[in-house]
């Protein structure tokens, strides 16, 4: 797991790795200045003039350190060292000299009186004016060059995080104050609020710059939130044994389907069997039989007794894993039906869609959940389950605690979908693209992570995998097709490919 620190840890881990490598401060700003400096190579030509805007503190330091870097990669380069209390951190003094004694350094400090550079579309704004560590949100002179700035239609480049942004709640930033960059370059680690959508106006693509911090501090360092990577699910991944049968892989139970709906059951159905499950058989109403024994021949069928929609629930005694919602429909003879199925389950269900809908309208349903269930809400479900939220931050603070307080596992489905664990911890991942904010895309995850549990994943393990292939398996779906073009079929496609790339 890449680990994901409060703002307010990050000076923790900076002075140990000068304590401990050890190294001085000047210098781990040039390192970071350094690799800055080769991926902005890597992204913009020589023909570009680059405008660096930079603070009193360290983010100031950077930009300092940067601009003179760029000078001697021969870019054209404009500096301006707003200095408006005539007091710079350590090591942004000392990179004011550098670059002061750099020829032709345009250098303007900044103390009064401002009169900002014309920006243009071909111009290239380096913003380095505040750093991670900013608790309230700007006023006057800054608040004004960042909106000068913000009108401005040049490429904006922020240093590890857009100037005015916090780095984990913004609900009571203001909004106006805030650099909207296109690109953020990030130290070390990725903020908190880079994952939520009301902060993608302001990070822009964001990527994240190793300047190696001491791993001794990182491993000692506790965080609750993490970013999954490859590595971490490729370890957990089963291998299958030479004398393995369809009995070893279990024998999964999705309940799914209503007149009209029954391509969710079927793309659920289909994502389950293509993620290892042994045997699947699908509880449907009757109008879909002909549709799935004849669209998916390897999954099995138990006929509920309504023709249109979920009223009963077969014997569970024979079903290693359990799911239910896709294409369910919200009549009030399926919650009865949902009643039951939570009064006789004993192992964790996967719940999604409208049986999530079922229990959010009737909360008797809620306290009979299996603990360690995986529920998957978007977020719209989710907050008819526990409450409107005025932002990401607070949805996503809400599904923590959600987790925690019930013992449920909370997949809250996004950009960065996020896992939450009855232990509170929370794992973001990584993969996946807006093309797979498609119709079906949600079955799908059900599916996988229902397969899964029946091969005898724990269920926290199941989620992390699940949501991992499912976008990797929707990234390879865009390579070979495209975001605009992609179905969720094309997903179900990609699985196979995404457990080699996985493995």
């Amino acid at each position: 797991m890449t680990k994901i620190f409060f703002t307010e840890q990050v000076k923790i881990l900076d002075q140990y790795t000068i304590t401990n490598e050890p190294i001085l401060p000047i210098d781990l700003v040039e390192r970071a200045a350094t690799l800055f400096l080769h991926e902005f190579c890597r992204r913009f030509s020589k023909q570009k003039r680059i405008v660096v805007f930079a603070g009193q503190g360290n983010n100031g330091a950077d930009a300092l350190a940067i601009a003179r870097l760029l000078k001697e990669e021969s870019y054209k380069v404009e500096t301006y060292l707003l200095n408006p209390s005539e007091h710079l951190s350590v090591e942004c003094e000392i990179n004011k000299e550098r670059l002061l004694g750099f020829p032709n350094h345009h250098l303007t400090e900044v103390i009064a009186d401002f009169t900002p550079p014309a920006l243009n579309e071909q111009d290239v704004v380096i913003d380095g004016l505040f750093g991670s560590g900013l608790n309230r949100p700007l006023t006057g002179g800054f608040a004004a060059v960042v909106n000068y700035i913000n009108q401005a239609p040049s490429t904006i480049v922020s240093i590890d995080i857009p100037s005015g942004l916090f780095g984990e709640d913004n609900r009571n930033n203001d909004p106006d104050a805030i650099i909207k960059a296109d690109i953020t370059l990030s130290f070390g680690f990725p903020k908190l609020s880079f994952l939520f959508p009301e902060n993608e106006m302001y990070v822009g693509d964001w990527k994240v710059l190793d300047i190696n911090i001491h791993p001794d501090i990182i491993h000692s360092t506790q965080t609750p939130y993490s970013l999954i990577t490859e590595e971490d699910i490729s370890s957990h991944l089963i291998k299958r044994k030479k004398f393995s049968h369809k009995g070893t892989f279990g024998h999964a139970l999705l309940i799914a389907g209503s007149r009209g709906k029954m391509g969710a059951a079927l793309l659920s159905a289909k994502a389950c069997l293509h993620a290892g499950a042994g045997m699947l058989t699908a509880h449907i109403p009757r109008c879909g039989e002909t549709i799935l024994q004849t669209a998916f021949p390897e999954c099995m069928v138990s006929l509920d007794k309504h023709e249109d929609f979920f009223t009963q629930v077969p014997d569970l005694r024979i079903y290693d894993a359990i799911g239910i919602g896709p294409g369910l429909g919200k009549r009030l003879e399926s919650s009865s039906a949902m009643e039951h199925l939570l009064q006789y389950a004993i192992k964790p269900l996967v719940i999604d869609a409208d049986a999530l809908n079922l229990i959010a309208a009737n909360l008797d349903l809620f306290n009979r959940i299996p603990k360690r269930s995986i529920l998957t809400p978007h977020p719209k479900e989710f907050d008819r389950l526990a409450g409107k939220s005025s932002s990401g931050y607070e949805r996503l603070m809400k599904a923590k605690s959600y987790a925690e307080q019930n013992k449920f596992i909370v997949i809250l489905k996004g950009a960065y979908t996020a896992i939450c664990t009855p232990e509170g911890n929370v794992y973001f991942n990584s993969t996946g693209n807006p093309g797979m904010a498609t119709a079906g895309s949600g079955d799908i995850l059900t599916g996988i992570i229902l397969g899964l549990l029946a091969q005898g994943y724990h269920p926290e393990v199941a989620a992390d995998i699940g949501v991992y292939l499912h976008g990797v398996a929707g990234d390879l779906a865009a390579v070979y097709s495209s975001e605009e073009s992609m179905v969720s079929g094309d997903i179900i496609a990609m699985l196979g490919k995404a457990f080699k790339q996985i493995r």
